[in-house]
């Protein structure tokens, strides 16, 4: 997969007439690793493709077919995750019962998020396979990330409410969290079981490159408005005040924000537009190099109507999950758990888990360049979207909600992105590498346990 392709059959254009088909030789690009794009590809124009493992091969909605291929999921860690459904009613039930029991209400409701959005990952991922192939990762990984802006939405309307409830910190430490989840817990957990079959996994440099690429100008981005405020903070006095020094970090984060989402919208056109064919071809490949791809072809698969009820359903599910758990949140940081150990490890660790199975379950299959996709692009998604798409909602809601994070977490974030990067930078990965990013994120969380509530003590905070 890994291998660089010779210069004729890199940049050679296959163009179809009818019955008839003839190759176009491009002008081959000098000392380039990177394939190249096919300006005269449709394919990044097709709607569907269910001439592959997408097609379920029925039509409309059948019930109890729908339900058996749901319970099957794609993978067996996913079905032993379906038999967590009984604890999404209970949850529902104990929330309006006994509002009183906090700490029931928060764990059930925790527990119920992890097969909802196992099932929306998994419908997510039954679309995606009748869309062209960038097509289907980026509404997979949108999918995925409803999740994720459901919460953020959910905790910055609960802010505020009531005296004790600040849950902004909160919200900074999930976005940090969720971006360390992918790049450290389920990038190491894929390379990791990835190499227990095999000696190393060899991916695409165009993936490698594009993604750390994106990550570093997404964190030196979501950085900027923490140094200022830290740079500038021992410098407040009478005509500089901490609250000028609040107010022009707020305005840089709303700005930086904005900035961001355009970013977001170059990085959608490059890979749907400019160069889908680039990444069509690398994802076309390393769909045939999928070891069970005989027993997913011969998988039964959901018809399109039953991907769009099952994802409904989910959505449905995950969003009063979300609620339910939101509200107890304040309760459960007065018993003793950190609000930054709540965002930063517990919060991203329930909301990421459907997108974790599928990387780890792509890894083990050989298809290394999808489940790459699966680790890198929501990160990209939370960072170049979700991070300033929350900034903006507080904006219009008059709440000051900015990047001015945590000092100590936005250095791991930094940090694990370096360090990702230079795992990605030859092409290889193997289960040392990936058990070295899981034990680190490990000491992420240990010490996170450890670090004061905000109240009690803050680097960044008015």
């Amino acid at each position: 997969m890994g291998s660089v392709r010779s210069a004729h059959s890199q940049n050679a254009v296959r163009l179809r007439s009818g019955d008839q088909s003839r190759t176009v030789q491009e002008k081959p690009s000098q000392n380039s690793i990177l394939p190249t794009n096919s300006t005269s590809s449709k394919r990044g124009w097709t709607l569907f493709r269910v001439d592959t493992a997408g097609e379920s091969g029925r039509t409309g909605i059948h019930p109890w077919n729908m339900l058996k291929v749901c319970f099957r999921s794609v993978c067996t860690l996913s079905m032993v995750v379906n038999i967590l459904w009984p604890f999404v009613p209970a949850a529902i039930v104990v929330h309006f019962a006994r509002p009183d029991l906090h700490v029931w209400v928060f764990s059930l409701n925790y527990i119920a998020m992890v097969p909802s959005a196992n099932l929306l990952g998994f419908a997510g991922g039954e679309l995606a396979r009748k869309l062209p192939k960038m097509l289907g990762i980026l509404v997979e990984t949108t999918l995925g990330a409803v999740v994720e802006i459901v919460l953020f939405m959910v905790l910055l309307y609960k802010h505020g409410r009531t005296e004790h409830a600040n849950l902004i910190p909160v919200i900074q430490a999930a976005i940090l969290g969720s971006i360390l989840a992918n790049l450290l817990l389920c990038l190491g957990m894929c390379f990791f079981v990835g190499g227990i079959k095999r000696s190393e996994q060899t991916f695409h440099e165009a993936v490698s490159e594009v993604g750390t690429g994106l990550l570093l100008v997404a964190g030196f981005g979501l950085l900027i408005p923490s140094a200022f405020y830290s740079a500038l903070r021992g410098s407040v006095n009478q005509e500089f005040t901490l609250e000028q020094l609040g107010e022009y970090s707020l305005t840089i984060s709303r700005a930086t924000a904005v900035i961001l989402l355009v970013a977001f919208l170059i990085y959608i056109f490059f890979n749907q537009h400019s160069h889908s064919s680039i990444f069509d071809d690398i994802l076309e490949k390393d769909e045939h190099h999928d070891e069970d791809r005989h027993e997913e072809i011969a998988r039964a698969k959901l018809t399109m109507l039953e991907c769009l009820l099952a994802v409904t359903v989910a959505l449905t599910c995950v969003c009063l999950s979300a609620v339910f758990l939101v509200e107890e949140i304040e309760h459960i940081v007065e018993r003793g758990v950190s609000d930054n150990f709540l965002g930063l490890i517990l919060v991203p660790l329930v909301e990421k888990a459907a997108e974790h199975l599928t990387a780890i379950d792509e890894a083990w299959d050989n298809q290394i360049n999808f489940a790459l996709f699966h680790c890198l692009a929501p990160s990209i998604q939370t960072a170049l979207l979700n991070a300033p798409l929350t900034v903006i909602v507080g904006w219009g809601m008059g709440k000051d909600m900015s990047l001015n994070f945590e000092i100590f977490m936005i250095v791991l974030l930094v940090l694990s992105i370096l360090v990702v990067g230079n795992f990605l930078r030859d092409g290889k990965s193997n289960y040392l590498e990936g058990a070295l990013c899981v034990l680190v994120y490990i000491i992420v969380a240990v010490c996170t346990w450890y670090y004061p509530h905000v109240e009690v003590a803050s680097s960044n905070q008015s």
